[in-house]
C-alpha cells in the first residue's frame, strides 16, 4: 500500500499523520504600514499560527491601469473599484519582504507567499522561501506554476475556480516541473463565502483523487468550516488574519481577528487529534468508568436454597457482579449460598443443578 503523501516546510511535516499547518493570511491587512505588518505577524505567532503567508505582486504585475470593461469590479465587497487601485492599496511591497521574512525566523515561524509572476517568484527564492502558494484565480497560469515548482520546495494550490481538468493540468505541471511536495486547498473564491457553499465532502475527495495532501482556504466567516475540513481529512488550513476587522483595508470582511485566530488554531489541533483510530475496547481513560455499569445485584438477603426472584435480585450500579444479560438465566434458580443485601452476583452462589426447578 503506497504511504500518504507528505512533505516538510521549514522541518515541519505536513501530511495525514501530523497536526494540521494552519497558516495566518496576511494579505493586504497590513494597511500599507511595514509596522502594522510586523505587527501583525507578531500577534500571529502568539495565537499559534503554524506558518504566515504574505502576497507578492505589484498592481503593475497584475493587472495595468484602466478603467474599462473588465477592469471595473462590479457587486461584491469591491463594488466599483478599478482593479489597478485596489491592487495599489492592497500589495505589500517588495522592498518590505526581507524585514518580514527576517520578522518570521525571529519568531520562529516559517514565511512564505504567494507570487503572481517570475519577478515575485525571485524574489522569494533570494530570500529563501521555505514553500510556494498558488492563488485560486492564478490555477490556469501554468507557465507560473512551472516557475514556482522549479523552485524545488513544496508547492500550496487553492483550487477555487477550477474544475477537475484545470486541476489536473496544474498538478500535472507542478510535479513534472520538480515541485517538492504539494497540498490541493479546497477554496471558495468568494470574499467572504457562504458557508452553505463550503461543499466540505470535496477536501478528502480531492487529496484522493490528486494523491496530495489535503487542505481548505477558508473565506467562509468564524471557524466552523475550518475545524469540520480537519475533521474530514484536511491537513493545511489557511485563513486570512488581522489585527482589528474595524480598522478597514481590502480583506478585513473576512480575517479572523487574535482571539478568534487563536481558537481556529486550537480547534483544528484539537479536531486532528480527536481523529485517532478506529477502536471498540476501552480507553485508558475509560478504564476507571466500568465500575459504573450496571451487573447483578442482591437486593434483599437471601438465604441458602432459597429462590432468585425479581424481588432479591436486581440490575443495577456499580458493575462487580454478572452481567444484566444473565438475568433471565438465574431467575428461578436457587441460592447456592446465604448472600447478604448488597452482595454482587456470581457464578458460585448458583445452584446451577436445579433442574426443571425455576
Amino acid at each position: 500500500m503506497a504511504q500518504a503523501p507528505e512533505f516538510e516546510i521549514a522541518g515541519r511535516p505536513v501530511g495525514a499523520a501530523h497536526p494540521p499547518l494552519v497558516i495566518a493570511e496576511i494579505s493586504a491587512n497590513h494597511l500599507g504600514r511595514l509596522d502594522r505588518a510586523l505587527e501583525t505577524m507578531d500577534a500571529a505567532a502568539r495565537c499559534g499560527a503554524d506558518a504566515i503567508k504574505l502576497q507578492t505582486y505589484t498592481a503593475d504585475t497584475l493587472t495595468i491601469d484602466h478603467d474599462g470593461p473588465g477592469f471595473v469590479i462590479e457587486g461584491g465587497l469591491w463594488d466599483g473599484r478599478k482593479l489597478y487601485e485596489l491592487y495599489a492599496e492592497a500589495h505589500t511591497p517588495y522592498d518590505w519582504h526581507e524585514a518580514l521574512f527576517d520578522r518570521g525566523r525571529a519568531l520562529g515561524v516559517p514565511v512564505f507567499s504567494t507570487p503572481f509572476d517570475e519577478t515575485a517568484v525571485a524574489l522569494l527564492e533570494s530570500l529563501g522561501a521555505p514553500a510556494y502558494k498558488i492563488a485560486s484565480f492564478e490555477i490556469v497560469d501554468l507557465p507560473l506554476i512551472a516557475r514556482v515548482a522549479r523552485a524545488g520546495k513544496p508547492v500550496i494550490i487553492s483550487t477555487g475556480l477550477a474544475n477537475l481538468s484545470e486541476i489536473h493540468d496544474a498538478v500535472k505541471t507542478a510535479r513534472e516541473n520538480g515541485a517538492q511536495g504539494l497540498a490541493l486547498l479546497h477554496c471558495l473564491s468568494a470574499y467572504p463565502a457562504p458557508i452553505d457553499e463550503a461543499d466540505l465532502l470535496t477536501v478528502p475527495h480531492l487529496g484522493a483523487a490528486f494523491d496530495a495532501v489535503p487542505g481548505l482556504s477558508d473565506h467562509t466567516p468564524g471557524t466552523a468550516a475550518a475545524v469540520a475540513a480537519v475533521a474530514l481529512g484536511a491537513r493545511v488550513i489557511e485563513k486570512h488574519f488581522t489585527l482589528s476587522r474595524a480598522d478597514g483595508g481590502p480583506d478585513s470582511a473576512f480575517s479572523l481577528e487574535p482571539e478568534e485566530f487563536k481558537r481556529l488554531v486550537e480547534d483544528c489541533h484539537a479536531a486532528q487529534a480527536a481523529l485517532g483510530r478506529v477502536r471498540y475496547d476501552l480507553a485508558g481513560c475509560e478504564t476507571g468508568s466500568v465500575v459504573w455499569r450496571r451487573s447483578l445485584y442482591a437486593v434483599k438477603d437471601i438465604a441458602a436454597g432459597a429462590a432468585f426472584t425479581s424481588d432479591n435480585v436486581r440490575s443495577i450500579r456499580p458493575g462487580h457482579g454478572l452481567a444484566p444479560k444473565w438475568l433471565p438465566e438465574i431467575l428461578g434458580r436457587r441460592a447456592a449460598r446465604a448472600m447478604k443485601r448488597g452482595d454482587p452476583m456470581r457464578m458460585d452462589a448458583i445452584d446451577w443443578n436445579d433442574g426443571d426447578g425455576r
